[in-house]
């Protein structure tokens, strides 16, 4: 079986979803998206809460595991990513950030001619149809809803007075014209509902759009080369294999793990790693792969008596129950929470030109990514270091397209990372002794021992891990090291382009689902207009 289509777009995530949804705009254009999860349009992805029952227990997930982590005293790290339409944006935390804009300048400074934070402004205002917030830093007209918090919690009043007392700014924007400072994040939901890419892209045209075909529960097993140029793609569904062919373009959206890999399998990489696996090789591409960041994060956790926030309880039961109703009547209350409500970005040093940390404040206390549950209630606060040093690499285990990719983020190798993240700690444990949290703060659970800086280095490397931004291991540029040009086609092919946060340079100060997006809605720009 084959069939035709102007465009293959490989993986229903973030940017897949965005990309597909522009270019089968135009009626005479024919698009396929190719996905290996369900369609998940149903309460587990739509309830924000319920990303509680997503992230630990891989519904709707990849439960990915790293190599072992010297960094982290050997420890395997853990990296859910998602497996539904929407990708990791149907179980994310639904934070709206962009980055700074920096990070995109210096995208431009590497020779990305195009992709300066001038550049991509319009293309964030393009996604973004935000509630609340109108100035020349948001769009209103996008498909992707941005909204304030409908949880109404009393711990955002104590997180933000517990800031002002640490002597942190209160910034009530963090994608307008200064990034640096705590406050509440604004989230990607329509009405107290979770607006996935999958919900803002690509739903509203299933089944109404004749050029735009949604193959759903389908693996990708490589793509199809004649001489240097993809012309398709072999894929398994039902277990049947099809071919899919492309008139104009195969474009990967799988993400900065399972974009390289297919590469690879594709015989799209390093040839001295691909005949080692007895791959034939398309095309000799050394940086596949290479050049992965993700941003180690360590969690403060306390607990607390206080009901405002998460735990399990039988008070807490009775609580759970009547927001039950209010959710259903109101689209209110606890059940819109995406959990990490607060947070923010915050400098080790005046001297820098952008913040180097960034924080998530959760309202439950959260242990081995929800995996270990505690009974009673409490609440956690992320810190992050933004733009580590430390690089690392996907690579493959075997040639089988449904296996797992082999993941070393290599966290904290880099010393600097280390430090950074040392400053993090402190100034994070300032904000949780402020007199603000005199009244809620229980037990502090994981750092209640630590007294000197060579105790923080070992709790640090005891304890952290991913908060779930890979990137860059397919990286735009014109290095040798690179795989894609600024017009994200790959060095060297034809007839085939990335789109997705592989293509990353560097890692943004932030989280990465609005980057994503943006970085498909300027590549379909490009595609429309011949690039």
């Amino acid at each position: 079986m084959s069939q035709t289509y102007d465009y293959l777009v490989l993986g229903g995530g973030s940017a897949g979803c965005a990309l597909a949804s522009r270019l089968s705009e135009d009626p005479n254009t024919s698009v396929a998206v190719i996905e290996a999860g369900k369609r998940g349009d149903n309460w587990i992805v739509n309830v924000p809460s319920a990303l509680v029952m997503t992230i630990p227990t891989g519904i709707n997930s990849r439960n990915l595991d790293t190599t072992p982590q010297s960094g982290l005293h050997g420890r395997l790290g853990y990296q859910p990513r998602g497996k539904v339409l929407g990708g990791s944006s149907a179980i994310n935390a639904m934070v709206y950030i962009r980055g700074h804009k920096t990070d995109y300048d210096h995208w431009a400074s590497l020779g990305n001619k195009g992709w300066s934070y001038d550049d991509v402004l319009p293309y964030f205002k393009k996604s973004e149809h935000n509630e609340t917030i109108h100035d020349e830093y948001h769009g209103q007209d996008g498909p992707l809803w941005v909204s304030n918090l409908r949880t109404d919690n009393p711990a955002h009043q104590i997180y933000l007075e517990a800031a002002r007392q640490a002597g942190y700014r209160v910034n009530h924007d963090f994608n307008g014209a200064e990034q640096e400072g705590l406050g509440v994040y604004q989230v990607t939901q329509q009405g107290g509902e979770r607006c996935s890419a999958a919900r803002a892209y690509i739903h509203p045209w299933m089944g109404k759009r004749n050029n735009l075909n949604v193959e759903l529960e389908a693996l990708v097993r490589r793509v199809l080369f004649e001489g240097k140029r993809a012309i398709g793609v072999e894929i398994v569904q039902g277990g049947v294999t099809r071919i899919l062919k492309a008139r104009r373009e195969v474009i990967l959206s799988a993400g900065a793990f399972h974009s390289p890999q297919l590469l690879m399998l594709s015989g799209v990489g390093d040839a001295a790693t691909l005949q080692q696996f007895g791959i034939p090789v398309v095309h000799h591409l050394p940086g596949v792969g290479k050049n992965l960041q993700d941003h180690p994060d360590f969690i403060f956790g306390y607990k607390t008596k206080c009901l405002d926030f998460g735990g399990f309880s039988v008070p807490g039961a009775v609580k759970m129950l009547r927001d039950v109703g209010r959710y259903r009547r109101e689209r209110r209350g606890a059940f819109t929470s995406n959990f990490a409500e607060c947070g923010g970005f915050l400098k080790t040093s005046p001297d820098l030109a952008a913040p180097d940390l960034q924080l998530h404040f959760a309202i439950a206390l959260v242990e081995d990514h929800a995996r270990k549950l505690r009974l009673g209630h409490g609440y956690s606060c992320h810190v992050c270091v933004l733009r580590p040093k430390s690089r690392g690499e996907v690579s493959l285990y075997n040639v089988d397209a449904s296996s797992a990719p082999k993941i070393n983020p290599n966290f904290l190798a880099e010393e600097s990372d280390v430090q950074t993240l040392v400053a993090g700690y402190k100034m994070t444990k300032a904000l949780l002794d402020a007199p603000a949290f005199d009244a809620v703060r229980g037990e502090d659970v994981f750092t209640a021992h630590v007294r000197t800086d060579d105790d923080i280095v070992n709790v640090l490397r005891e304890r952290s891990d991913t908060v779930y931004h890979p990137v860059g291991s397919c990286k735009m540029g014109i290095d040798e090291m690179s795989v894609v040009d600024p017009q994200l086609r790959i060095h060297g092919l034809e007839g085939i382009r990335i789109v997705d946060a592989s293509i990353m340079p560097t890692l943004i100060g932030g989280n990465t689902n609005a980057p994503a997006i943006m970085i498909a809605e300027k590549a379909a720009d490009m595609i429309k207009n011949g690039a």
